[in-house]
């Protein structure tokens, strides 16, 4: 997604220096992907291995000054996603942003991820539901292909601010895959309007400085 593929990870007095992603370096990167003498290369480690890995991503990594740290995690409530929580802890984290599809099964599982960051004292800047419909390029028509409102009940029943919805849209699917920039070259696309509002709604919870 991020054109950073057999790109490497140095060594500095600071620690670990990250892969940065554009000539300005605006945009850094850490991933344990970096760190495989093969890119399909499984990662069989178990919990402390994993656990300390992150929190050296967190703490010995030359991050410099960064006006936000996005921490990408898959779905779950497992060892990974307490050790992220204790490694940033002492940095007062912003928060979660979670992120549902509208099926019942989707949203069942995020629903424990809620109940997770409540336990842990993770304030939810919100929820964020994907695929949400499919506008047809042609007729501008949405069918709902994953049923639809999951994502803004969950909100709702959880209390928490429900950020948006994103259709499907093939060209961001293509964007993605190829590394290209979606926002720069789609403006008209229905899903840019929904992750711009998005966006904008995270940003007025966490101006630049204040996370």
């Amino acid at each position: 997604m991020l054109r950073v593929q057999g790109k490497a990870v140095h060594q500095c007095d600071s620690g670990w220096v990250p892969v940065f992603v554009d000539q300005e370096q605006s945009i850094s990167l850490m991933s344990v992907g970096f760190l495989l003498e093969k890119p399909d290369e499984a990662v069989v480690w178990r919990g402390p291995k994993k656990n300390a890995l992150i929190k050296q991503f967190v703490s010995d990594v030359a991050w410099g000054q960064l006006d936000y740290l996005v921490v990408d995690t898959p779905p779950g409530t497992s060892d990974e996603h307490m050790a992220v929580v204790d490694a940033l802890r002492p940095y007062s984290p912003l928060g979660a942003l979670v992120v549902t599809t509208p099926q019942a099964v989707s949203v069942g599982d995020v629903r424990r991820e809620l109940t997770f960051c409540k336990k842990v004292g993770l304030r939810v800047i919100g929820v964020v539901e994907n695929m949400s419909g499919f506008v047809c390029p042609h007729c501008a028509e949405c069918t709902n292909i994953f049923s639809r409102g999951g994502g803004e009940e969950l909100a709702r029943h959880a209390g928490v601010p429900f950020l948006g919805s994103v259709p499907l849209d093939p060209e961001l699917t293509r964007s993605l895959e190829e590394g290209r920039d979606f926002i720069q070259g789609f403006p008209e696309s229905p899903a840019f309007p929904a992750l711009s509002c998005i966006a904008q709604k995270i940003l007025n919870e966490a101006p630049v400085g204040l996370c």
